[in-house]
């Protein structure tokens, strides 16, 4: 098949990070997928949401967002509208509980992780963007707080990679752009860490139904799609990247990937 962009089905649009973007942040990154760009940053906060008071443990949380005319046409901003939309709610969770999986919470002490993505061009894919660049945005912002003597390591368990893959006229390709996207028969989104397990999966038919054997094709197609962004990941850290997954708990510390918070904690801004 023929894609608008001219890549093969397996291709990856060109990927391309550039660290230390932002002056104040303790993390920043602007993430270029092909034509969609993502201002990820990562900022440290002295407190924790309520339900974590006097646990010792932090967390990482996340927001997300686009300029007005980061698309065709104009979107007025959340706050003219009075609240975000849902579609904004749903993303800023996921980057949320993605980044959380492979971060040891328990090392963070009583802190709070913000992982801002702003979208200022989008063609499809803005949400994995933003989860690729913001993983790159934390591993500075912990490296940092290392360096400040905050902490004794960089508490990362793995990488994390994430990435699209769809049925576009009865094909699997993968990394869609947007003209993909809104046409597709079938879209998926896939979180996958740097040994190859799955963190999320997003996927829905699209006044369609697909078999059990394409979504291996696209499970397949994602995997390596994510395998390849890893790869870039650690290109772009550098000797840092050697420092993930070297990181040990404590003894009797909590797994990071199961903290979840109490009932009702993942609404809102705080839960992200």
């Amino acid at each position: 098949m023929s894609r608008p962009d001219g890549r093969r089905p397996d291709e990856l649009r060109p990927l391309k990070m550039t660290r230390c973007f932002l002056k104040h942040p303790e993390g920043s990154v602007l993430v270029e997928s092909g034509e969609t760009k993502v201002i990820c940053t990562a900022s440290l906060e002295d407190k924790v949401p309520s339900f974590l008071k006097g646990s010792g443990r932090g967390w990482v949380t996340a927001e997300y967002g686009m300029l007005p005319r980061a698309t065709q046409n104009r979107q007025a901003r959340d706050y003219v509208q009075g609240h975000p939309n849902g579609r904004v709610f749903e993303i800023q969770r996921l980057i949320g509980r993605s980044l959380r999986a492979v971060t040891e919470l328990a090392a963070l002490g009583e802190r709070t992780i913000w992982l801002d993505c702003d979208v200022i061009q989008a063609d499809g894919g803005t949400r994995t963007a933003s989860i690729n660049g913001a993983f790159v945005a934390l591993t500075d912002c912990l490296d940092g707080m290392r360096q400040k003597g905050l902490l004794t390591g960089i508490p990362i368990h793995d990488f994390l990679a994430a990435t699209s893959a769809g049925m576009v006229d009865g094909a699997p390709v993968l990394d869609l752009c947007y003209a993909e996207d809104s046409s597709a028969d079938v879209d998926m989104n896939f979180v996958f860490t740097g040994v190859g397990r799955l963190v999320e999966i997003q996927g829905t038919g699209e006044e369609a139904t697909f078999s059990g054997e394409e979504l291996d094709k696209l499970l397949a197609l994602a995997r390596a799609g994510a395998d390849r962004i890893i790869a870039i990941q650690k290109e772009v850290l550098g000797g840092l990247a050697d420092e993930v997954g070297r990181f040990r708990a404590a003894p009797g510390a909590n797994e990071a990937g199961g903290e979840t918070g109490p009932a009702g904690a993942g609404s809102g801004a705080g839960g992200a």
